[in-house]
């Protein structure tokens, strides 16, 4: 028993040597990369590297033992950066993009993920994320046949579009009510080109009554689609849809006609065509006072904070000064119509180079939880928000490391868009709150507004359209183009650039994807 104790000692020894060397090797953290959209916010903090990206490593290490790394890509170039980093095999293991068509067409070169056996087998360790986005949001771009999910689609909580602005203090000025029709806005136009020197004194030289940007179909769609009738079908918005500025509506070229029409006439700024998607002469135009009125993201003269177009311009030009939220285009049914997108956001996806898809997915769930992505939306009490008496928030404008690059969090929280605090009253009292130093009733107007005779666009799931792989990029240019082309043609020419132009963009692939949406559409739901 003496010579058998020694021997007994040292197997436990080992036994324990080896139990321990398998416990530190079962907490060698897994590892992932994360895009991360850079907007170049001057004043912002880097994208990749501060106090919220640190929350969520320490977060994901803690709760999942997975380290984090962010992997910065430019806002407003990010297709085609997205691209490059694909075909070179480096992408992040999780991708955002707005492009689903490029998503479709690395997938149908084997470079996107099938997300759906993962989705299934982990479907009981993602109780979060289903909850947040449900069976919709997930299963969107599910293959009706084939059953391959290539992406999840982020949940659009506050499902808001462009709104029309105008300086409030001109309208008072100029003793101008609040137009209400196509005909009082121009004319309100007018009035602001005939008194520049009335209201911009000696830089009257830089009167802009209506400024555009190069994204000529985005920020044209207020006026643009109060020309598509009202009577338009859910399967022709679909099918005639897959462009986002609503290029193939019909009714759509007569907005443009109009735009035409006032740079002809000296009410649009002369120059916008010069400056590139990310470029802030725009922007710097508004925040000095010189720009009378634009359409927008409904929120967007109320954003990031000092650095806004709002309070620059209250600092640059006078307390009174402010960009107010009006009504003032009717459709063919006196209703003034504004279609907001299906509650779909960003898309989510894994490349194939992703060698870790668990840890990824448990990424998305630790940002679906509630308290998470509250944190991440909200920020630090007393730094980012006041807590109110009745539980709302209100935001603080934060400074260095605290900052917030994009409203309420945006690029962290991938996939929800909009304010949610888990309860729906105190989000929508939060919501006018979230902006600070902006007095919350520009806010409530602009989103009354918003879902003033509002309309959501319809989806319908047919799989796969083969005509739109790699299209995405190609047509956007195309369409941009053609829209420029047309607003800055003269008068007696714009139907021809504008037929030409519309003649290309079919040409080049814009009609191949309307006829296979067509024929998909009534193949599975009928004519």
């Amino acid at each position: 028993m003496k010579k058998a104790l020694p021997l007994l000692l040292c197997i436990t020894l080992i036994a324990l040597v080896l139990l321990s060397g398998c416990a530190q090797q079962e907490k060698k953290p897994g590892a992932i990369t994360v895009e991360i959209y850079d907007r170049g916010n001057p004043g912002g903090s880097k994208p990749e590297d501060n106090f919220f990206t640190e929350f969520i490593k320490k977060g994901m290490l803690d709760t999942y033992n997975v380290q984090v790394t962010f992997k910065p890509v430019p806002r407003w170039t990010e297709v085609e950066v997205l691209n490059n980093l694909l075909a070179a095999n480096e992408a992040p293991d999780i991708c955002v993009t707005y492009s689903y068509p490029t998503i479709l067409t690395y997938a149908n070169m084997g470079g996107v993920l099938d997300m759906a056996p993962y989705l299934k087998k982990y479907k009981n360790k993602l109780p979060n994320l289903w909850k947040l986005l449900g069976d919709r949001n997930i299963y969107w771009d599910r293959d009706p046949k084939a059953g391959t999910v290539w992406c999840i689609e982020a949940l659009l909580f506050n499902n808001m579009r462009n709104s029309v602005f105008v300086r409030e203090d001109w309208l008072k000025k100029l003793n101008i009510t609040e137009p209400t029709t196509l005909e009082e806005f121009e004319a309100m136009l007018v009035a602001f080109r005939d008194n520049a020197k009335t209201l911009l004194g000696s830089n009257a030289d830089k009167m802009i009554p209506f400024s555009l940007s190069i994204d000529v179909g985005w920020r044209a769609d207020p006026l643009s689609t109060s020309f598509v009738p009202d009577n338009i079908s859910d399967k022709e918005m679909w099918i005639n849809g897959f462009d986002d500025r609503r290029l193939l509506w019909p009714g759509i070229k007569e907005g443009f006609r109009v735009l035409n029409k006032w740079y002809n006439e000296g009410l649009i700024w002369k120059d916008f065509p010069l400056y590139s998607y990310s470029d802030t002469t725009e922007g710097n135009l508004q925040k000095a006072g010189y720009v009378g009125a634009y359409f927008g993201n409904w929120d967007l003269p109320y954003r990031d904070q000092e650095n806004g177009i709002q309070a620059n311009l209250k600092k640059l030009v006078g307390p009174d000064a402010a960009y107010i939220a009006i009504e003032p285009f009717k459709n063919d049914a006196g209703k003034y119509r504004k279609y907001l997108s299906a509650p779909i956001d960003r898309k989510v996806f894994f490349p194939a180079t992703n060698k870790d898809p668990v840890s990824s997915l448990m990424y998305l769930e630790w940002l679906a939880t509630l308290e998470n992505r509250r944190f991440l939306q909200i920020g630090e009490e007393g730094v980012n928000h006041e807590k109110q008496a009745d539980g709302s928030v209100k935001a603080i404008a934060a400074t260095g490391d605290k900052i917030m690059n994009s409203p309420n969090n945006i690029d962290y929280t991938i996939i929800i868009n909009g304010l949610d605090l888990g309860d729906q009253d105190l989000n929508i009292k939060s919501l006018a709150l979230a902006y600070p130093g902006v007095d919350k009733s520009y806010l409530e107007k602009s989103y009354t507004i918003m879902k003033h005779d509002s309309r959501i666009t319809p989806n319908f799931n047919v799989g796969d359209i083969k005509a739109e792989e790699g299209m995405g990029p190609a047509l956007k240019e195309k369409r941009d183009t053609l829209l420029t082309k047309a607003v800055i043609s003269k008068p007696d020419q714009f139907d021809a650039v504008y037929d030409a132009g519309m003649k290309d963009y079919l040409n080049s692939g814009g009609q191949a994807i309307i006829d296979e949406r067509r024929a998909k559409y009534e193949e599975i739901f009928g004519k």
